[in-house]
């Protein structure tokens, strides 16, 4: 078996059957939507998420998995006889979730547990935690793993827009006079990660420009030579992400390009209508 114990959270959005196919645990955020709370991809899926959403008028909340729930994880991980465990979570800016599995971690003996801090969240966490998992499956141990993820970080990229500024006004991304700007503008911001932080990259004015900017940042790394993996990340609008990821893929030769969904966590951040696209280098 592999010596190396891959755990993750719900936002990286992997499809069951690729975490049972690389023995990747995934401890799940929650949701709450009225009086109602949900851990997310066990309790509530995308798809339920979203009709939910447009039938509630109050914006869900979301909270950070329990210091407890770590710790079974990683106790029962133990006790299967791993070694070592990499615990792979979204962005310690935008959740407690890393610190509460590092917190976690300090309290299981007799077993090495490192954290990575994606700083980033959905696809991009997703492309470090089945990596780690690959390399796990191959016999590497923490270390060399964690030294290729830090490569990946240096050519990761993700950029995405919002249909609505609306959800990131009531999240308190966006004051007031910037809402209603914004509407009076039509303006689509670009937003990207920062230091593990979600801030504007640009502003445009439609949607169509939004995507003809992003493809052009694309362009610019992808151009420079080497594979690169790109996903499309939607908010429930597959037939958009699909028309953008067969004209990526027809463009450009040496790229790899799949689809994924932001999910009911990220999903009550960004709103419904959301749509992004991410990309790295790849070295293996």
């Amino acid at each position: 078996m592999n010596k190396v114990a891959i755990v993750t959270d719900s936002t990286a959005y992997l499809a069951p059957d690729i975490r049972d196919q690389y023995a990747i645990e995934m401890v799940p955020l929650n949701v709450v939507i009225g009086e109602d709370s949900y851990q997310e991809e066990i309790d509530l899926t995308t798809s339920e998420f979203y009709k939910l959403l447009k039938n509630t008028e109050k914006l869900p909340t979301t909270s950070q998995p329990a210091i407890g729930h770590f710790v079974e994880t990683f106790e029962k991980l133990k006790d299967q006889g791993y070694e070592e465990i990499i615990t792979i979570h979204l962005s310690s800016k935008i959740s407690g979730t890393y610190q509460s599995a590092m917190s976690a971690a300090s309290m299981v003996e007799d077993i090495s547990i490192e954290g990575f801090d994606s700083e980033i969240s959905c696809a991009p966490q997703g492309y470090f935690v089945l990596e780690a998992a690959k390399m796990a499956a191959e016999g590497a141990d923490a270390k060399t793993i964690l030294a290729h993820l830090k490569e990946i970080k240096t050519t990761l990229k993700a950029y995405f827009m919002v249909d609505s500024l609306q959800h990131l006004h009531r999240g308190g991304r966006l004051n007031a006079a910037q809402l209603v700007v914004g509407n009076l503008l039509k303006i689509k911001p670009i937003l990207h990660f920062e230091e593990g932080s979600i801030v504007p990259f640009e502003k445009v004015r439609t949607e169509k420009k939004a995507v003809a900017r992003i493809c052009q940042l694309l362009e610019e790394d992808v151009t420079q030579g080497g594979a690169y993996k790109v996903t499309v990340i939607q908010a429930n609008r597959l037939e958009s992400a699909e028309t953008l990821a067969k004209e990526i893929q027809v463009k450009f030769e040496n790229v790899d390009v799949d689809i994924s969904h932001f999910g009911p966590v990220i999903g009550t951040h960004l709103g419904e209508g959301s749509l992004g696209v991410s990309w790295f280098k790849l070295s293996r």
